[in-house]
């Protein structure tokens, strides 16, 4: 359904207005398929920060897209890099949650879903793991968003998800990491993330193959996003 995604045409319908960089809501039409709902991240809209480059948010978003897919682990909404009304921007499929599950509760679980998506947070370096930004659908698969704050250089890793802390890498886990830096295409990720950030991915998935087990907590880093919502 990426093509859909591309070539639809964007029609904000309204803000995510707790979100601390324009997050706007779309319509998204096209010729061959219903309308359906997406965000759209633009960058004109991005808050700059003093630790990330400045405007390539919405790249982080997609590098962190095509990674999930990559690893076939498929924990992040499919999300493109595209033009909107405000120009250049992420897009990313809109998800319709279980509202009944409890955010903090689902956080805490140690099923095979959330451990996806913490073993994925270490690779991307995710500095910015919040309650919130966990999906959970109705089927019972969850799905994670808002990776913009990923890939950098050094490590970042702060997250609501240190259940695993020091927990030994499973058998598929290894798997994924040994054949990483053939997997992933250098190609695909140029103008998303840079050199230095794609190669510290590869360290990363190194250091994680050689010690075997999930990082624990850094002493150097606050290990938690603030607020954790």
């Amino acid at each position: 359904m990426i093509p859909s995604l591309i070539s639809g045409e964007l029609s904000i319908i309204g803000r995510l207005v707790d979100a601390s960089n324009a997050t706007l809501l779309c319509e998204l039409t096209t010729d061959e398929d219903q309308p359906f709902k997406v965000i759209y991240k633009p960058g004109a809209g991005e808050r700059p920060l003093w630790d990330f480059p400045e405007g390539n948010l919405a790249g982080r978003e997609v590098a962190a897209f095509q990674l999930s897919e990559d690893l076939g682990l498929s924990v992040i909404p499919e999300t493109v890099l595209r033009e909107g009304p405000f120009g250049l921007g992420s897009v990313q499929r809109w998800i319709e949650i279980d509202e009944s599950i409890d955010l903090s509760t689902l956080a805490s679980s140690t099923s095979r879903e959330i451990r996806d998506i913490a073993f994925l947070d270490i690779l991307l370096n995710n500095t910015d793991r919040k309650f919130g930004h966990l999906l959970p659908l109705e089927d019972g698969r969850i799905l994670g968003c808002d990776h913009g704050l990923t890939f950098h250089t050094e490590d970042k890793l702060r997250t609501v998800l240190w259940q695993f802390a020091n927990d030994p890498i499973t058998l598929q886990e290894e798997k994924s990491l040994r054949t990483l830096g053939a997997t992933l295409d250098p190609e695909r990720y140029i103008g998303l993330i840079s050199e230095e950030e794609f190669a510290a991915l590869l360290i990363r998935a190194e250091r994680l193959l050689s010690t075997g087990v999930f990082p624990m907590p850094s002493e150097d880093w606050p290990a938690v996003p603030w607020p954790p919502f």
